[in-house]
């Protein structure tokens, strides 16, 4: 097997004849993937790179991890937009993390003027029991207050260019995202059948684009081959697949090619050991020679990977493995990948 050299984080579209949402016009970009992706991260640097040029973008939590906080290293969020950082040219990114309960508030004040209701139903426990006995309406919930954001205008103009949605894992993305339109088929008229019907129309409409996150490895490729079909079957937009934590590999590509497929012997080594001056004795040659076969035929493996990536038919983009904890320069540096990835759908679209 012969390595094929892509650099990592260069913006790379594979389109196949797969019809993706147009950049310019998806305004909710909802970002899932395998557990153990990051996609958290990708969410966070996604909303900084959508927010460029003076733009106002919100960025979404739905688990209650507090991961966007952390990330920003702010204070956890409450159940507020709360500025957690400006991006290049002035504009701004807002954060939410969405709080179940709060949102349910929210809902039957605005359908049925019962605010004060539900908070002696909070204070009750009613709420905590209802949506334990009915986990679909923790989703109904939170796409609901989603779908509001997205279509909250001011002056007639909306008041976020775009809203970036960390959504759940892609083992249920399709669930978390159908969960409405089964409420309004339950629901045949009334305020719960026109909310339903509302947040399906965004979420199935050219303005939302769902993005996957994976790495090079055989599960979180196979679960993102997976949500794409669940999610294509459901009538749902797919956006990009986004590589994350790509590496480069350490080698020129006839070495690697040669590690991988011939391996190599401390004997291979010890001359150039010699020439350099290094300690070249058969352990330390034999244990250097064990690790370059091992990277090799790592990053052949992944290299592999690609294929199966292209094949899912949708534009890819490579983010690169960065050193060191994540913080907001890290951020900036994949925002600026992920700018020229939509910079360059929008060109081909």
């Amino acid at each position: 097997m012969r390595p094929r050299l892509r650099r990592a984080g260069r913006p790379t579209c594979s389109y196949a004849g797969a019809v993706s949402p147009d950049p310019s016009s998806a305004r909710l970009h909802v970002v899932t993937g395998k557990g153990g992706t990051g996609k958290t991260t990708v969410a966070a640097a996604l909303a900084l790179a959508l927010a460029a040029d003076g733009r106002s973008v919100l960025l979404v939590e739905t688990e209650g991890r507090q991961g966007i906080a952390q990330l920003f290293d702010t204070a956890p969020l409450p159940y507020e937009e709360r500025r957690v950082a400006v991006a290049r040219g002035g504009g701004e990114v807002r954060a939410l993390a969405i709080d179940v309960e709060e949102a349910l508030l929210d809902y039957l004040d605005m359908f049925y003027n019962l605010r004060r209701a539900g908070r002696a139903l909070r204070k009750m426990g009613a709420i905590d029991f209802a949506t334990a006995i009915a986990p679909g309406l923790r989703d109904v919930l939170i796409t609901g207050k989603i779908k509001e954001a997205v279509s909250r205008r001011k002056d007639g103009h909306p008041v976020y260019d775009a809203v970036v949605v960390d959504a759940p894992p892609t083992g249920r993305i399709t669930r978390f995202l159908g969960v409405t339109g089964e409420m309004s088929q339950l629901a045949r008229s009334g305020p719960i059948k026109t909310q339903s019907d509302g947040v399906m129309a965004v979420l199935k409409s050219p303005q939302t684009a769902v993005h996957l996150v994976t790495i090079l490895e055989d599960m979180p490729v196979q679960e993102t081959a997976d949500a794409i079909a669940e999610l294509r079957e459901a009538g749902l937009p797919i956006g990009s697949v986004i590589v994350n934590l790509a590496t480069e590999p350490v080698l020129p590509p006839a070495d690697l090619a040669r590690a991988a497929d011939d391996g190599l012997t401390g004997a291979d080594l010890a001359p150039a050991l010699a020439a350099a001056h290094l300690p070249g004795d058969g352990a330390v040659a034999e244990a250097l020679a064990t690790q370059t076969v091992e990277h090799a035929r790592r990053w052949a493996a992944q290299d592999a990977l690609r294929d199966d990536v292209e094949a899912l038919g949708q534009p890819t983009v490579e983010l690169p493995l960065l050193t060191g904890p994540v913080d907001l320069g890290s951020l900036f540096e994949l925002a600026g990948r992920l700018e020229e990835h939509l910079l360059a759908e929008d060109v081909a679209a």
